[in-house]
């Protein structure tokens, strides 16, 4: 969602064709999405794995996978003619999936605060960066940052601090490496 969003941001991915835009993103939803959904649907044939991965180990393996498919993506992209902040983002997101990793060996940090903070992170850097203002992409990020760190905590399924980190540290990296790279 992060990448359609991009490219229909009004920044200058809005120059791109349309095959353009339909190539990166079947290249980004198959490897950010289909191939980490069929690793989970995998490993929940295994009757100890618990799909509701209450604890922060259990998410290991599943971020494994998807920091190697993510680098998958970022290959396949890297092998056509774009924008290198698409790269970037992709590569930004490899960063952020294999911190998330290093965390979770400790603690449960939240994946989607961090997927939200990055996406923030990355427009915010592109709006610095570029000199622009895309305020209605930035409102809907932020509406719908809320949206799921409030639903995060009404399930019981991180705790407040827990929350913030994953929003910051996802933001941090990916700000840090779209603004400054």
């Amino acid at each position: 969602m992060g990448m359609l969003l991009l490219l229909n941001s009004g920044f200058y991915f809005s120059m791109l064709s349309w095959e353009a835009k339909r190539f990166i993103l079947l290249v980004v939803f198959f490897t950010t999405c289909i191939l980490p959904l069929l690793t989970v649907s995998l490993m929940a044939l295994n009757p100890r794995f618990d799909i509701n991965m209450p604890k922060s180990t259990d998410r290991i393996i599943p971020q494994l996978a998807a920091s190697v498919f993510y680098y998958f993506g970022f290959v396949l992209l890297g092998r056509i003619s774009i924008f290198p902040v698409l790269k970037l983002f992709m590569l930004a997101s490899i960063l952020v999936i294999i911190a998330l990793l290093l965390i979770s060996f400790k603690w449960k940090i939240s994946i989607h605060m961090a997927t939200m903070g990055s996406l923030a992170g990355t427009f915010f850097a592109l709006s610095f960066r570029k000199g622009m203002n895309p305020v209605y992409a930035l409102l809907v990020i932020v509406v719908v940052s809320g949206l799921v760190g409030t639903a995060r905590l009404a399930q019981n399924k991180h705790d407040i601090w827990q929350i913030v980190a994953g929003y910051v540290l996802g933001f941090l990296i990916l700000y840090g490496v779209v603004y400054f790279v």
